[in-house]
């Protein structure tokens, strides 16, 4: 097999994935010869620009994926929560790897050292900033604390902490599975648990995508691919697409596939403003049925009227 290009945004983040599916693909074919292209994306490009404004899907995965289908780079590695729900036409997501830790979890600014602090989401001052560029994150502390002044940040998880520990912010929301990637756990004071903030679809999980053509490649990523975390996935991904939603609304699932192998999806639809809120839960075989029932059982509750 020729050399193979791996296209990757520029984030230490996006590189530590990255770095990590190449280092499995070289531990199974050690001479498999790899290079690594680094993209700007609309979203890295427009830093300062609130994520909701962007009006549309794909901003950190559309330069990737273009790429892709112009045969610039072979591979692109994504967090797939930010992948749009819609297939694209001949590329494939030939490796969907396990899925890390998809809980949230609370940055205070006072934090000296892990879970020592005076604050938790509970006991945040009336009024405290906290920071998150997700509608779904802030619908969600605002159904919790509806007294908390929810601002927008931007910037790279390293960016996002340290204006938290300059006291522009009294606190921030990032994802578990990203501060675990690059040793931040430290400023971890609180997991908030599922019942407080459901994740994002696809929250904790890297796609591997390429070209669907590309017959030799798509079998060796296929040694990447968790079957259990595709199925979980997968049907948060089907809720998502049945309500139409994306980033312009705070939608939540996760789903998983129990020891005795049977997929559970739980869903949740909010208002802007956290005050409304749809949870929707069920069980089944096959992720994409599962996925849309469950939309559908959001619908017949009154889902329509939460949705942009």
């Amino acid at each position: 097999m020729p050399e193979v290009r791996i296209g990757s945004r520029g984030s230490a983040l996006a590189r530590w994935q990255t770095d990590w599916v190449l280092t499995q693909l070289q531990q199974r074919w050690p001479d498999l010869k790899c290079r690594v292209e680094y993209f700007s994306t609309a979203g890295d490009r427009a830093a300062d620009r609130p994520l909701p404004k962007f009006g549309e899907q794909g901003v950190f995965t559309d330069d990737l994926t273009h790429a892709l289908q112009d045969r610039k780079i072979d591979l692109a590695v994504h967090s797939l929560k930010d992948l749009p729900v819609d297939e694209i036409p001949g590329l494939t997501l030939a490796a969907i790897c396990e899925r890390a830790d998809a809980h949230d979890a609370l940055v205070v600014a006072d934090s000296p050292a892990p879970g020592v602090s005076g604050y938790t989401l509970t006991t945040l001052p009336t009024h405290a900033r906290v920071g998150t560029s997700s509608l779904r994150r802030s619908a969600q502390l605002l159904a919790a604390r509806p007294d908390l002044d929810v601002l927008p940040i931007r910037g790279n998880i390293d960016t996002r902490i340290r204006k938290t520990l300059e006291g522009k912010y009294d606190a921030i929301l990032l994802a578990v599975a990203g501060l675990a990637r690059l040793g931040l756990e430290r400023h971890i004071v609180e997991i908030l648990p599922f019942d407080v903030m459901l994740p994002a679809p696809g929250q904790g999980a890297l796609a591997v995508q390429c070209r669907a053509d590309d017959v030799a490649l798509v079998e060796r990523l296929s040694a990447l691919d968790h079957l259990p975390t595709r199925k979980g996935v997968s049907a948060e991904r089907a809720f998502l697409k049945a309500l139409g939603g994306g980033c312009q609304a705070p939608i939540a699932a996760y789903g998983r596939v129990t020891a005795q192998g049977e997929l559970k999806l739980c869903g949740l639809a909010l208002s802007p403003d956290g005050q409304q809120a749809i949870h929707v839960f069920n069980k089944g075989d096959d992720p994409q049925k599962l996925g849309a029932a469950l939309a559908q059982e959001a619908f017949d509750m009154g889902v329509a009227a939460l949705l942009p």
